[in-house]
């Protein structure tokens, strides 16, 4: 006699699935969604997983009455870096709480993905869309308005309508303290790697960065201040550059986790101890902040929180709920780590 199957557990979630598996919250979610782009192997194990555990799939399927969607869908930049999946985990959680499911697609920053996402919006139904973006075209998101679905924006891609509903950090306190921090430890020649200067976020952290070294009579200097990509590559072009002249910078302020690994690679690759040469402080604190060698000093973003509360706000709209605030702002925190110490001179 076979095994009896076990009962279903309505309070399993993707995210136990994910971990019984071995594999990552997009995977489930493709899975569960019935998504192609997932190999037979892996999806199998998921499947297995899902019947081991009790998971209650959410189809989409339609209320009596309603006539909604029970689909989220989830669009970021890409589904490899830490930043996204601390944001997936923390909207499905509070969608599963709402009986909803959510679709996780990536567009890489390409804008005919970006607007083949859009079409496929048009073909189906869903219950609303959250955004997590760094760049996009400005008509792709007019198309979206007109579809009349529930939308959240959630930062780094900042806010071009304030009538839209958004969740973000506070950005230019987070890069004040930080750069404080620098400050007050001795650092004078302090550099900063932003993102692109068209987002909202790169420009709030480079404000910030710039307040604090004013408020301690430390001139900004122009030279200190590169644009980068919020990514690795960003961070180790400019931290090569940076780091190159006589004269170099005794800290760099990054805007990102991710640019501060670039930056960390680009002093070892010029033979710079960090932090007893270089301090380096980053933003975001995803894990591998605590990971790296030696830990990073970082601006705290609580992303699973942000993901939960721009969740939060599209299943109030779905409803028809007035939203109390359609921008909401998270307190950043500093976590100090080893990156960062007294420069060599004090």
């Amino acid at each position: 006699m076979s095994p009896k199957a076990p009962a279903p557990n309505p309070e399993t979630t993707m995210r136990d699935v994910a971990a019984a598996a071995g594999v990552s919250l997009p995977t489930v979610s493709k899975v569960v969604n019935g998504r192609s782009d997932v190999s037979k192997q892996t999806r199998a194990r998921v499947e297995r997983a899902i019947e081991e555990s009790g998971y209650v799939t959410r189809t989409p399927t339609r209320r009596p009455g309603a006539g909604g969607s029970r689909l989220v869908d989830l669009v970021v930049y890409d589904l490899e870096s830490a930043y996204s999946l601390e944001v997936i985990r923390g909207v499905e959680e509070e969608l599963e709480e709402a009986g909803l499911s959510v679709v996780v697609s990536a567009v890489h920053g390409e804008q005919q993905r970006a607007r083949k996402w859009v079409e496929s919006l048009r073909a189906r139904s869903t219950t609303g869309a959250i955004l997590v973006l760094w760049n996009t075209d400005l008509s792709e998101l007019a198309a979206l308005r007109t579809l009349r679905i529930p939308l959240v924006v959630l930062d780094p891609w900042g806010v071009p309508d304030p009538d839209m509903a958004s969740v973000g950090a506070t950005n230019f306190q987070g890069a004040y303290e930080a750069v404080e921090h620098l400050v007050a430890l001795g650092h004078r020649r302090v550099a900063f790697i932003g993102g692109s200067p068209t987002l909202p976020a790169s420009r709030a952290r480079q404000g910030g960065y710039r307040a604090a070294l004013e408020s301690r009579g430390v001139e900004v200097d122009p030279d200190l201040i590169a644009d980068g990509n919020f990514l690795i590559d960003g961070g180790y072009e400019q931290g090569l550059r940076l780091l190159a002249p006589a004269n170099r910078p005794t800290a760099i302020f990054a805007g990102t986790d991710m640019q501060a690994m670039g930056v960390y690679r680009a002093a070892r690759e010029l033979g710079l101890r960090i932090p007893e040469d270089l301090s380096v402080v980053g933003f975001d604190d995803v894990p591998i902040a605590d990971l790296a060698s030696p830990g990073l000093t970082t601006v705290r973003q609580p992303l699973a929180e942000m993901g939960a509360v721009a969740a939060r706000q599209l299943v109030q709209i779905k409803n028809g709920e007035q939203l109390k605030t359609l921008r909401v702002e998270l307190a950043t925190s500093l976590v100090v780590r080893e990156s960062t110490c007294a420069p060599p001179s004090a």
